[in-house]
């Protein structure tokens, strides 16, 4: 038996970054799908772009997501 007490442990981050992953192509898809709809392509792309460059899509502030959107 040891004197020793167990260490702290703690799950990685790594759930997070394949979850804006999924959504990044997720988006990604959602554009190309969006041949004949301009608009809606741009804005998806825009969202693509956000994560790509590490933003957060889980925003709740109005204008935050008008930056996003490039609107």
């Amino acid at each position: 038996m040891s004197n020793q007490r167990a260490g702290k442990t703690h799950k990685a981050a790594a759930g997070d970054s394949l979850q804006d992953m999924k959504l990044r192509n997720f988006f990604r898809t959602a554009a190309s799908l969006m041949e004949d709809e301009s608009d809606a392509q741009f804005y998806f792309e825009q969202i693509v772009d956000h994560i790509n460059g590490g933003g957060s899509i889980m925003v709740e502030d109005h204008k935050q997501i008008a930056r996003i959107l490039g609107v």
